[in-house]
């Protein structure tokens, strides 16, 4: 059973890695996958919290609780799992060079995800372009070469829930 979601995995990873796409989609998708740095995060969760009064203040708050909870689990994760990057260890060239050498869970999709699930908790008029947001993010990162379909399927997982964990510890104080 293993042995075939490892080939239905690789399968779906070359049918959406695409190497030779088009310039233009190349540079949406690599500035996608730079959305989901981390830094975006930090200035909108501060820009939030001095400007959009106590909405602003509880999404920050909410934001901070939830990867305090997703950052230590995403890099035990890591590190447990140890999945090699496809651009390693398959005949493929990465379009960007990843952060580190482990591929499973994606860290850019947990964070997209928890953080795109903290935003709409708090801004509901924003759930669709965040969610396609998110979705891109994730996308994005097996279409440049560095994740697997299920390292960034679990990475949504891991931010999506420890955000809604977030949520609820936020709204109990």
């Amino acid at each position: 059973m293993k042995a075939q979601i490892i080939k239905l995995d690789t399968a779906l990873y070359f049918a959406l890695y695409k190497p030779e796409c088009k310039p233009w989609f190349k540079m949406v998708m690599l500035a996608l996958s730079k959305s989901g740095n981390g830094g975006l995060y930090v200035i909108l969760g501060i820009l939030s919290a001095l400007f959009m009064g106590s909405v602003g203040q509880q999404f920050a708050l909410c934001a901070v609780v939830a990867f305090a909870i997703e950052r230590p689990l995403y890099l035990y994760l890591k590190n447990r799992i140890a999945r090699i990057r496809p651009c390693d260890c398959l005949a493929v060239k990465a379009m960007l060079t990843p952060s580190d050498k482990f591929s499973m869970p994606s860290g850019h999709s947990a964070g997209a995800w928890l953080y795109a699930t903290c935003l709409i908790e708090h801004f509901p008029a924003l759930a669709l372009p965040l969610m396609m947001w998110a979705s891109g993010v994730s996308l994005s990162r097996i279409v440049v070469g560095v994740h697997y379909p299920i390292d960034v399927i679990l990475g949504a997982v891991i931010g999506s829930g420890c955000a809604v964990l977030a949520i609820g510890v936020v709204g109990e104080l």
